[in-house]
C-alpha cells in the first residue's frame, strides 16, 4: 500500500499487519484446524499424519502447532533440535519433506525441560506471528494441531483464520470423550466455523498377533455424535501398538506402516478430508450471495453466479474515497469471474451528490457491485433497491488492488468510515 495511500490511517502499524496477515492466508487453499474436547485422545497424532498423509498425496501442505504449553509435533515428526532458519524477518519452516512445512513452538525453546507460563494475549500475539511472520508460500493444505479444548489457542486460530477454517475434531469413543467433543462442535458453530468432520480415534484395539480388531472400550460413540449433531463422520481408527512406536521414533505412521488396519483407516480419512476440502483455489463472492466477515476483518468470497461482474469504487487523487459522495470519480471495472482477472477499468465522473441520484446513476452503469470506505444507511438501501450490492470499511487502495483482493476472498474491511 502506498504512502498516499495510508494518509488517513490513524494506526499504520496494525493496518500494515493485517495486510501481511491478509497476503500469508490468501495463499492457503485451505485451513483445517485439529481440535479436540478433550485430552489424550491422540489429536496431535492424526493431526500430523493427516499433514503426512496430505503431503504423500502430492499436496502442498503446513503443518502449524499451537499448542504452547505442550508442543509434540516435533517428537512425532522426528524434527526436535532443529531450528528455523531466518530470510529477512521471515522465519522458514522446517521441512519434514518436500511437501511438508512444519513449524512449533518447540523449534524456538532453548530447554524443552523448560515450561511456557503465558496468558492468553501473549499465545494469541505468537499464534499471530506464526501465520504472519513464516514463509509458508503457496499451501494447498494448512493444518494447525491445537490444544484440547476451547481456550485461548482454538478461539485465536478461528479468528485469525476467518470463517473458511474447517474443523477436524478428535474423540476416542468413551462416553466422557464424547460429551467433551460436544462442545467442540457448539464451539465451531457459535464462531461459524464449518465442522469437517469427527474422527473415532482408538477405536478398538490391532492384535499384533492375528491382525484382527477386538473393542476394548465402547466403539461407535464418534459416528453416533457425528450424526446427533449433523456433521460428517469421517472414520474411526484403531488402537495399534506400532502407531505409538511411531510417535515416539519419530516417524509419521502412514509413512511407515502403509498397509496395517490403523493406516489404512488414516488413509481412507485423509482421501475423505481432501474430498470434503478439496484444494481449489478460494472461489468468488457472487452478487446474490453475499458472505459474512470473520471474526478478523477479512471480506471473503462465496462463489459466483455468472462469469462476468461490474465493480465501482469511488476514488479521489487515483485511491478509494473514504466516502462516495466525495468522490471525484468512479473507476469501473467489468471482471471475469471465472479468471479472477479484471478485463478494464474506465472512470466516470458522478453526478451531484443529491439523495438518491447516485445509487440510480450507478445502476444505470450495469453496476453489480460498490466497494466504498463509508456510505450512510439510506444510501446503502436505494442501492440494494436498484439491485447493487455494497460493502463498506475498505480502506485506501488503488481501486484495482481493492478488487482484486475482494475476488481473492481476501480484502480487509474495517469499521464503516460514515454510518448515518
Amino acid at each position: 500500500m502506498s504512502e498516499s495511500a495510508c494518509s488517513g490511517c490513524t494506526d499504520k502499524d496494525k493496518c500494515e499487519e493485517d495486510k501481511r496477515l491478509n497476503q500469508a492466508l490468501c495463499r492457503i487453499k485451505q485451513k483445517i484446524v485439529v481440535l479436540s474436547g478433550k485430552g489424550g485422545v491422540g489429536k496431535s497424532t492424526v493431526a500430523a499424519n493427516l499433514a503426512a498423509g496430505l503431503a504423500l498425496e502430492g499436496k502442498k501442505v503446513g503443518l502449524l502447532d499451537v499448542d504452547v504449553h505442550g508442543p509434540s509435533i516435533p517428537r512425532l515428526l522426528k524434527l526436535t533440535g532443529i531450528q528455523p532458519g531466518l530470510e529477512g524477518d521471515m522465519m522458514l519452516p522446517v521441512e519434514w519433506n518436500w511437501n511438508l512445512k512444519v513449524m512449533s513452538l518447540g523449534f524456538l525453546l532453548p530447554d524443552s525441560d523448560e515450561a511456557v507460563i503465558w496468558r492468553g494475549p501473549v499465545k494469541g500475539g505468537v499464534i499471530k506471528q506464526f501465520l504472519e511472520n513464516v514463509a509458508w508460500g503457496d499451501l494447498d493444505y494448512l493444518v494447525v494441531d491445537c490444544p484440547p479444548g476451547t481456550g485461548d489457542e482454538p478461539l485465536s486460530v478461528m479468528q485469525l483464520l476467518g470463517e473458511k477454517a474447517q474443523a477436524l475434531i478428535v474423540t476416542s469413543p468413551q462416553a466422557v470423550a464424547v460429551d467433551d467433543v460436544r462442545r467442540s462442535v457448539t464451539f465451531c458453530r457459535r464462531l461459524g466455523n464449518p465442522v469437517l468432520g469427527i474422527v473415532e480415534n482408538l477405536s478398538g484395539f490391532v492384535c499384533p498377533d492375528c491382525g484382527s480388531v477386538h473393542n476394548i472400550f465402547s466403539t461407535g460413540g464418534g459416528e453416533a455424535l457425528a450424526k446427533d449433531m449433523g456433521v460428517p463422520f469421517l472414520g474411526r481408527i484403531p488402537i495399534d501398538p506400532t502407531v505409538a512406536s511411531s510417535g515416539d521414533a519419530g516417524e509419521a505412521f502412514l509413512a511407515v506402516k502403509g498397509q496395517s488396519p490403523s493406516a489404512l483407516a488414516f488413509k481412507d480419512i485423509v482421501a475423505e478430508a481432501i474430498k470434503r476440502a478439496p484444494a481449489v483455489d478460494m472461489p468468488r463472492m457472487s452478487p446474490e450471495a453475499p458472505a459474512a466477515a470473520p471474526a478478523s476483518g477479512h471480506a471473503v468470497a462465496d462463489g459466483p453466479a455468472g462469469s462476468k461482474l461490474t465493480v465501482a469504487v469511488p476514488t479521489a487523487g487515483g485511491t478509494l474515497c473514504a466516502h462516495f459522495g466525495h468522490c471525484e470519480t468512479f473507476a469501473v471495472m467489468d471482471v471475469d469471474t471465472a479468471t479472477g482477472k479484471i478485463m478494464g477499468t474506465r472512470h466516470e465522473v458522478p453526478p451531484p451528490h443529491e439523495p438518491g441520484v447516485i445509487p440510480a446513476w450507478i445502476a444505470t452503469l450495469g453496476v453489480d457491485l460498490v466497494i466504498a470506505g463509508g456510505m450512510g444507511q439510506k444510501a446503502r438501501d436505494l442501492f440494494t433497491e436498484k439491485g447493487v450490492k455494497v460493502v463498506v470499511g475498505a480502506k485506501a487502495d488503488s481501486p484495482e488492488a481493492i478488487v482484486a483482493d475482494y475476488l481473492r476472498g481476501c480484502l480487509v474491511t474495517g469499521e464503516n468510515t460514515c454510518d448515518h
